[in-house]
């Protein structure tokens, strides 16, 4: 298979040398997930950015437990579920409400 099967992956670096890395890469080889070995000039890598949002809510957290520390009081600092949305009335203005079905499965022979 071609090199540029591989490209925009997220890999683990297993070998660093003076101006590349050694990067494993999971690569679809028909059907199957192999793990690819390439290597990677240092010039085309990039630090994830998967454990930035991660990083900034546990320093938000430490600031938030430091205030109330100071201050005597408790707060939650657990991730919460996002609140029900207010209930309302859905206006037809006057036009009958569509029936949704699934369509009868015909047996062709």
């Amino acid at each position: 298979m071609p090199h540029e099967c591989d490209h925009g992956k997220i890999g683990r670096v297993y070998n660093v040398t003076q101006h590349a890395v050694d990067v494993v890469v999971n690569k679809q080889v028909k059907g199957k997930t192999l793990a690819n070995r390439i290597n990677v000039h240092v010039e085309h890598n990039e630090h994830a950015k998967s454990q930035d949002s991660f990083l900034k809510h546990v320093k938000e957290n430490d600031q938030e437990k430091k205030e109330d520390k100071e201050k005597g009081t408790w707060v939650q600092l657990k991730c919460q579920p996002a609140p029900l949305r207010d209930t309302h009335f859905v206006r037809i203005n006057g036009k009958e409400p569509e029936l949704l079905e699934p369509i009868p499965y015909e047996f062709m022979a």
